[in-house]
């Protein structure tokens, strides 16, 4: 019998303080709670013995229960059920088995354990849930009903930029095991051998590890879809459409039971909707359905957002109407990167005339990547689950940083209505870095806006410090002395993160940016002081230089501070690849810094008559476009470089649309290069610039045919201008990338 350790009162403290094996700390939620007699902790036993049919422990449920401490033993008294709905073993329990597809009864109790699954993914599942619920070698009794509220939920490594390590992916996989989510979706951008080379079977190096995961898939009861992407030059051929089910059966040979057909973020032929449906029907017909053990077969359409809907050309309808009912069709919203609600759901059904799959850009930040994104999953309705046919979130390179948020997927997929974004974040920090979650915590909090971006999506960020923000700035000195705290607060914690071995590869991906935000905690320090001076609640005798000396030595200790995180920004070295520099705070915290850097400095130059530079933080530059894909991109300078922000998607860049970017005093330009992602289109396109208040036209070339990197002539350099303005002067539509677009000034 096991033995009680807590009694009720001593429990009250002990559980906020250690324990942690409370239902209340599942992930997800359960869903139901039948039977919870007391709150009462108890031992698990060293030993206990298993009643199950060969087939369950001679397989991955066997190894799933293995991963519990207690020694399995023959005979032991307390005893742990296992079956599925209709085994013998588990008969007795069958009224208590939820009918939903992956539901499951759990009972803990003094007596021993029951897992009865509706299914043997549900009863994988209530082990999960029981390895959580014992996981410090301490349980309450309980009985729950639980099930899943979306019948498919995981995530589409579908992100522009570093693909995930195969390490990676075999730590994400085991994630979404322990987390009930069912399906990962593979399909990076930039594996040649999913897109570019979409004909060419993988390497066989490449293809043993695609092999492995597959097979770590299958023990984590996730559906491992393999995704295709022919769509940027496939031709409506027999030829093409042989190749596309030949790449197909290699995947299959690997192991692969699941499959997926992308055409998003193409244009040309490749976009046609009769043609999509028609190659997508063939596979469907003569591929999945023939091979009677293949998943149903997912697309991403071309229009996969609202925004892009032609309504008139009818892109969408055609597929709903074409397509096959069991094929299912992804959707991002009403958007690119968007939160999905009801009404939503409701508008894409209608069209496609299935439950649309959603594809949720978020935490993904491959158009935002100098920004890390660690806060919490919210915006999405809870009353959408009877409208999706599945759910998947697109994360950001940085896989193991991406589990903060992908915590929040399974509970939010899982318990829908109940789901909680606030105690799940909370669950989420503790669950990956449990040896500092605070520390991490405290860090996140400053890292979860994405900043200006052309998408026009923004997180919350730095809520919990606004209004003390606006009273340091209006003059209130204990919220002055508030926002100092806040600063050594998170220089702190990002010391206690540096220093911290336990999740290596989360403090290797966000090493840049607890690098950047000690310096940026070190600058609200010197900041809070800088006030202090000016508004001279330092007395003379406190200041170890001196009242002018103080401030002087303040003010270029701020300076330096602002140099060395700029140096961070461009430090290649120090960079992930793909990264464009380390933001973090500019919502709130760095605004708010600069902001006081400003006062201090005009009320110190005002008393004492000094000249000290007031700028704080600065960018000469804005875009203006009538490209409205365009419109929202932000500009960033680095010493003599000015570049704008990449567009992932393709560019729907209207005959007589313009892209402008200006100056608020005239540059001497340099150079000039861009890269609107397809060969010989420099001719489809104008460069002018301001110059004394008129427009030069500047020539664009390319150096190759095979090259779309667009230069500019000879003349541009020495020229001064405060704006250039690009126009589409080809008399149509151009349906281009926004890759890369820098220039040089001196």
């Amino acid at each position: 019998m096991n033995k009680k350790i807590f009694a009720l009162g001593i429990l009250l403290i002990a559980a906020l303080c250690t324990v942690q094996a409370s239902y209340w700390t599942e992930n997800p939620r359960w869903k139901k709670i039948l039977w919870a007699p007391a709150e009462v902790w108890y031992e698990v036993p060293a030993k206990w013995s298993i009643v199950a049919a060969d087939k369950y422990m001679n397989g991955y449920i066997g190894e799933a229960i293995k991963q519990a401490k207690p020694e399995i033993a023959p005979n032991e008294k307390y005893t742990v059920i296992l079956g599925v709905r209709g085994d013998k073993e588990v008969k007795k329990y069958k009224k208590f088995i939820p009918k939903q597809a992956e539901g499951y009864y759990l009972k803990v109790s003094q007596e021993g354990i029951v897992i009865a699954g509706n299914d043997e993914r549900g009863l994988f599942y209530g082990i999960q849930s029981l390895l959580q619920h014992i996981a410090n070698d301490i349980y309450e009794e309980v009985a729950v009903a639980d099930w899943p509220d979306m019948p498919f939920r995981g995530t589409v490594e579908g992100f522009y930029g570093t693909p995930w390590s195969h390490e990676a992916r075999l730590s994400q996989l085991d994630f979404y095991g322990k987390n009930k989510m069912n399906v990962y979706i593979y399909g990076p951008k930039d594996d040649p051998w999913h897109r570019d080379k979409w004909r060419v079977p993988y390497p066989e190096a490449e293809a043993n590890r695609i092999a492995e995961l597959v097979e770590v898939a299958k023990k984590n009861y996730v559906n491992f879809y393999w995704a295709i992407h022919p769509g940027v030059d496939i031709k409506w051929n027999n030829e093409d459409r042989d190749a596309l089910v030949a790449k197909l059966e290699k995947m299959y040979d690997l192991g692969v039971r699941a499959f997926a057909v992308f055409f998003d973020d193409i244009w040309g032929e490749g976009t046609k909707a009769d043609k999509q449906a028609e190659l997508l029907n063939y596979v469907d017909n003569n591929f999945i359905q023939k091979k009677k053990d293949v998943a149903p077969l997912i697309m991403c359409p071309t229009e996969y957002n609202r925004g892009w809907a032609n309504e008139e050309k009818g892109y969408l309808r055609t597929l709903g109407s074409t397509l096959n009912k069991g094929i299912e069709i992804m959707w991002t919203g009403n958007s690119v990167v968007a939160c999905i609600d009801k009404p939503t759901m409701e508008w894409i059904n209608e069209r496609i005339q299935r439950k649309a799959y959603i594809w949720l850009n978020f935490p993904v930040n491959d158009f935002v990547r100098d920004h890390m994104l660690m806060g919490p999953l919210y915006g999405n309705g809870k009353d959408i689950a009877p409208l999706v046919s599945g759910f998947v979130s697109n994360p950001m390179e940085y896989a193991e940083t991406s589990k903060i948020s992908l915590y929040g997927i399974a509970d939010y997929c899982w318990n829908t209505e109940n789901y909680d974004e606030h105690s799940n974040w909370q669950k989420s920090l503790q669950n990956i870095l449990p040896s500092n979650s605070m520390a991490l915590g405290v860090f996140a909090l400053y890292n979860k806006d994405l900043g200006p971006n052309g998408h026009g999506f923004r997180r919350e960020e730095g809520d919990e410090i606004k209004d003390i923000a606006q009273k340091a700035i209006e003059g209130d000195d204990a919220a002055l002395d508030i926002l100092a705290f806040k600063c050594w607060e998170l220089d702190e914690a990002c010391d206690k993160l540096l220093a911290d071995n336990s999740n290596p590869q989360l403090i290797h991906e966000l090493r840049p940016w607890l690098l950047q935000g000690k310096l940026l905690a070190d600058y609200g320090t010197t900041i809070c002081n800088m006030k202090k001076v000016a508004d001279g609640k330092i007395s003379p005798s406190n200041m170890p230089l001196g009242i002018i000396d103080y401030f002087n030595h303040l003010w270029n200790q701020a300076r330096d501070i602002r140099k060395q995180m700029y140096d961070n920004e461009n430090n290649k070295a120090m960079l992930h690849p793909y990264q464009t520099g380390t933001k973090l705070g500019t919502k709130v915290l760095l605004p708010t810094l600069n902001n006081l850097f400003t006062l201090a400095t005009e009320k110190y130059n005002k008393e004492h008559n000094s000249k000290y530079d007031t700028a704080a933080d600065y960018n000469p530059f804005k875009v203006k476009s009538t490209v409205k894909q365009l419109a929202l991109l932000p500009v960033s300078v680095r010493g003599s470089d000015v570049t704008v922000a990449s567009a992932l998607e393709v560019i729907n860049w209207q005959a007589g649309g313009e892209f402008v970017v200006e100056s608020d005093r005239p540059i001497t330009f340099q150079g000039m290069d861009f890269n609107f992602g397809v060969n010989g289109v420099a001719k489809n396109f104008k460069l002018e610039l301001l110059v004394d208040g008129n427009w030069r036209e500047v020539s664009l070339l390319h150096y190759a045919d095979n090259d779309p990197v667009i230069h500019t002539g000879n003349e541009l350099g020495g020229m001064t201008a405060s704006a250039l303005r690009i126009t589409n002067i080809s008399g149509a539509e151009q349906q281009v990338y926004f890759k890369d677009f820098k220039f040089v000034r001196r």
